[in-house]
């Protein structure tokens, strides 16, 4: 019989933030013991920006079966990882272009 270890996923990364109209801003980030078909990078991720209501604006993750991509809205769309920054430096821009109004 064989038997095989899980290893937990780490956390490198947890920050909310709100926002004084209510909105709230959540990162978090998690390594993997070892990268996953879904997740090539070995990272697990969730950033999510949403109103004091709780309606989701903007979420980008990378769910087991879907691999990254993001939400805006009702849409959602395949997102190409490059790197820790550049994911965040995407999401607080979508963050920043829907505060301001835009779509």
């Amino acid at each position: 019989m064989v038997y095989y270890t899980i290893m937990p996923a780490k956390l490198l990364y947890r920050q909310k933030f709100l926002y004084p109209d209510g909105a709230i801003r959540e990162m978090v980030l998690w390594q993997l013991p070892r990268p996953t078909k879904d997740r090539p990078h070995g990272l697990k991720y969730r950033l999510y920006y949403g109103l004091a209501d709780g309606t989701c604006v903007v979420r980008y993750d990378n769910e087991t079966g879907k691999g990254d991509h993001r939400h805006e809205g009702d849409r959602e769309e395949l997102y190409v990882f490059t790197d820790v920054e550049t994911l965040v430096a995407d999401f607080l821009a979508d963050i920043a272009r829907v505060r301001r109004g835009g779509a």
